[in-house]
């Protein structure tokens, strides 16, 4: 515990001292520790952090805490003591530790003690061996040198304002940033092990509360439930979206954001984020690989914090095409050994990642050949791509057979009363549907809940979800030629027997598989694998050995190539096989794809 010896009031914290030309002091303030009287501390608020510089009368020796490892501070008082507390005899072993704080508004103060206490909450980077994790790092500052409760408070509420405008990016000022948006949690209860609930509450909720993040927490009840709820709900009351679980919680809110008549604004205001707690987490990995963020199996500080700071960047999507439906993906888009890998290892699920290692071998041993002809578009030069197109707004989309026209009068509703009611007007004109969709109960109860966010649970009474009449799919629409028509003269074609053909646009697509090292969130490009039947299955195994560093991405001979690409259109011939989108089952046949740039905002971790 420390407390000021020396009041250093700063009459205005906007005038900034340059101490190294490149950091700006706001604040400074001297604190001594109570047990050592000799030791003093010299804390700076700065533009890199908070500086602790620990003086005594021979050394001194300094600390920084970046302000990225800063996610939030608090002001609080001492709470009173129960009578006959402190009697005991061991008391006095407990030293300072004994101090106890409430808020300011409790009714359990301890009115003798003036002082003010201000909480930095920081998760900072620590080696534990060979590896990097985040802990938790707890500053308290005690002020006390006036003779009034409310002057210390103010001293200490000046450094917590002038803290929330640092980790929220604006200018210091006297009045703290607010943002009473929640952020909208979608859980899912079943992705890998089924553990999401409790790595929820253990590790994200606590983060959250220190850093005064607000959220409504959703448990899904169903297979798409995610998907209707983004549909079908006024998005813009919530600061963000987040999947809780695997991959495809994601893959069917991106895909719900698609299906709004304003898919356009609403993925331009709201970003989304994922919390891994699923088997693969491929997207997850891929922002920690690229912010250099520790990842640690169900360790979720490093991109939780993401999600407390509000940092985000742009990431392609790509459009992809079936004979009967459109979707969207983040990830990837599958088709022979992985795929077959990724379904089929389903049955078991609860052992988490491991599954896919384990249907690996089983998958070597009975190798499968595919015949079918893969085209795509190649990229000549990474380096220098052109600037992304502007996506092109589109009222429905339209495949070979007219089975995807959507239909021209949609209406959605929004469960809240007060919500926006989204409609398109009738024409009369006859379409075929692609979904049909059910009214479903989405009941509620607040169970658990900290400052302001709640967990909506789905088996207590409530309000009703009303989903659209008609579901289609909106989103930018296709450069490229319908499923069944020529391709253009410029695009490559190889025909054959196939072990895989699997095309991703993000570096990871699990936890330990480097998939395109050289990929980045949003750079326009899609990495296409082809490996062709012929190879052995020891080459096989050397290969997918190598995934897990990077080291097969270089490699180009006769059976395996990896290839940028910006389109690319798969032909499977005959009834058998899978086809997998960001690690979901579709229809097995003809796909064709396409990459758009910078269409989605992802919550990401601060670099600052």
């Amino acid at each position: 515990m420390a407390e000021p010896r020396l009041s250093k009031d700063v009459s205005n914290i906007n005038e900034k001292e340059n101490v190294d030309c490149k950091e700006e002091v706001y604040l400074e303030e001297t604190f001594y520790i109570l047990s050592k009287k000799k030791s003093v501390f010299r804390v700076r608020l700065t533009s890199k952090g908070l500086s602790l510089t620990k003086e005594t009368d021979d050394s001194s020796k300094e600390q920084t805490i970046p302000l990225r490892d800063i996610i939030g501070s608090k002001c609080m008082r001492s709470k009173r003591r129960r009578v006959g507390a402190g009697s005991c005899v061991c008391s006095s072993l407990v030293g300072p530790q004994q101090l106890k704080v409430v808020e300011e508004n409790s009714g359990d103060l301890d009115e003798s003690d003036i002082s003010a206490y201000l909480y930095i909450y920081a998760y900072t980077l620590k080696r534990s061996r060979r590896t990097l994790k985040r802990e938790r790092t707890t500053i308290t500052l005690r002020f006390r040198s006036y003779d009034k409760y409310e002057d210390n408070n103010k001293e200490a509420q000046k450094w917590r304002t002038c803290i929330k405008c640092l980790i929220a990016d604006l200018p210091i000022t006297y009045v703290a940033p607010q943002n009473d948006k929640k952020l909208l949690i979608l859980l899912n209860p079943k992705s890998g092990p089924g553990r999401a609930r409790e790595l929820f509450q253990t590790k994200v909720a606590p983060l959250l509360q220190e850093a005064e993040i607000p959220y409504d927490l959703h448990v899904t009840k169903y297979a798409q439930y995610a998907r209707e709820f983004v549909r079908t709900r006024n998005v813009y009351g919530w600061r963000g979206i987040v999947a809780v679980g695997g991959d495809g919680v994601l893959f069917e809110i991106l895909n719900g954001m698609f299906e709004r008549l304003d898919w356009q604004q609403s993925l331009a205001e709201v970003p989304l984020a994922i919390l891994p707690c699923g088997s693969g987490n491929g997207l997850a990995r891929t922002i920690c690989h690229h912010y250099n963020e520790p990842y640690i199996h169900e360790n979720l500080t490093g991109i939780s914090m993401g999600l407390a700071r509000g940092k985000s960047t742009p990431m392609d999507v790509v459009r992809v095409e079936t004979k009967t439906s459109i979707m969207f993906s983040f990830l990837s888009v599958g088709w022979g050994l992985l795929s077959d890998i990724d379904i089929e290892s389903e049955r078991l699920r609860a052992i988490g990642g491991q599954r896919f290692a384990i249907w690996a071998l089983a998958r070597l041993v009975g190798l499968r050949k595919y015949k079918g002809v893969v085209s795509y578009a190649r990229i000549k030069d990474v380096s220098n791509l052109p600037k992304p197109k502007l996506p092109v707004t589109l009222s429905h989309s339209v495949s070979q057979d007219g089975a995807l026209d959507s239909p021209d009068a949609e209406a959605f509703i929004d469960c809240d009363e007060n919500s926006e009611v989204f409609t398109n007007a009738v024409n009369g004109k006859q379409h075929q549907r692609v979904d049909s969709w059910y009214s479903v109960n989405s009941r509620r109860s607040a169970f658990y809940s900290t400052r302001g966010s709640e967990y909506h649970s789905v088996t207590s009474g409530g309000s009703e979800m009303r989903s659209p009449v008609h579901a289609c799919m909106h989103g930018p629409a296709s450069y490229l030629p319908s499923l069944m028509s020529p391709l253009p003269s410029h695009w490559v074609h190889e025909e054959g027997e196939f072990v895989m053909v699997h095309v991703s646009y993000q570096a990871y697509i699990g936890e330990d598989l480097l998939f395109a090292p050289r990929s980045q969130i949003s750079d326009g490009i899609m990495w296409m694998l082809i490996i062709k039947a012929g190879i052995s299955r020891s080459q096989l195994l050397s290969f997918l050995l190598g995934m897990g560093q990077g080291t097969h991405s270089d490699i180009n001979t006769e059976y395996v190539k990896m290839i940028p690409v910006s389109a690319f259109r798969i032909v499977p011939e005959g009834p058998n096989g899978y086809l997998t989108v960001d690690g979901e089952l579709v229809e097995y046949g003809p796909l064709q794809a396409e990459v758009f740039p910078n269409i989605v905002h992802l919550l990401v971790p601060d670099t600052k």
